[in-house]
């Protein structure tokens, strides 16, 4: 089988199994935008109530933010943990943001993504999930799930850098939006449900028959 099949393969076994997952959970672009920020290091509970927070005080726009004093920004995300700076994370971004808001349907994957790596916190993978997420354009989303789950099947290396897992997915995948989507959303879900950090649950996997995990 080749690496192309194989992911599409183990894709359609995810998808069977787990069904849609309905990623990124945001009402709007920007919500998923801050979301994207603010996960950094915390857990989604604690997003949703920021998110909440901005919500109430009508402030979840980029124009809004954008305005508003980093030390509001602060107390309103404080839910999120490292408030503080995430909110001059936040503050940075949308700044960037209101800069290239009228570019940003024309800039291909690789001019948004120099653009969002620009900004002073902002890494690959909060760049990529805004870029695929709110945005909706064709790029893989790489966190420490993928590298765990796919370094068991052999496919990459622990030692791999985020750049060359990423281009595992995107040389051998189509480049489709749907489908970068739900296959990053799927992978977490395996990654939180079976194929976990300590004492991984092999026996209900459903890809255990090509995964090297235990095996050699």
């Amino acid at each position: 089988m080749s690496l192309s099949s194989l992911l599409l393969w183990i894709f359609n076994r995810f998808f069977s199994a787990y069904g849609p997952q309905h990623w990124w959970p945001g009402d709007t672009q920007i919500e998923i935008i801050v979301g994207a920020v603010l996960t950094q290091n915390t857990s989604w509970i604690n997003v949703e109530k920021a998110i909440a927070n901005l919500k109430r005080a009508g402030v979840l726009s980029v124009e809004l933010l954008y305005q508003l004093p980093v030390e509001d920004i602060a107390s309103l995300i404080r839910p999120a943990g490292y408030y503080n700076v995430k909110a001059r994370r936040l503050k940075n971004l949308v700044s960037k943001l209101a800069d290239i808001q009228t570019d940003i349907e024309d800039m291909c994957v690789e001019e948004l993504r120099v653009e969002l790596l620009s900004v002073n916190g902002i890494g690959k993978e909060t760049a990529d999930s805004i870029i695929l997420y709110a945005f909706g354009k064709p790029i893989f989303v790489v966190d420490g799930y993928t590298k765990r789950i796919f370094s068991r099947l052999g496919i990459v290396s622990t030692r791999d850098n985020y750049d060359v897992v990423q281009d595992v997915f995107m040389s051998n995948l189509p480049r489709d939006v749907a489908l970068y989507n739900e296959y990053h959303a799927l992978v977490v879900h395996h990654a939180k449900n079976v194929c976990l950090k300590r004492n991984p649950k092999c026996n209900t996997c459903v890809i255990r028959e090509v995964c090297k995990h235990g095996k050699v």
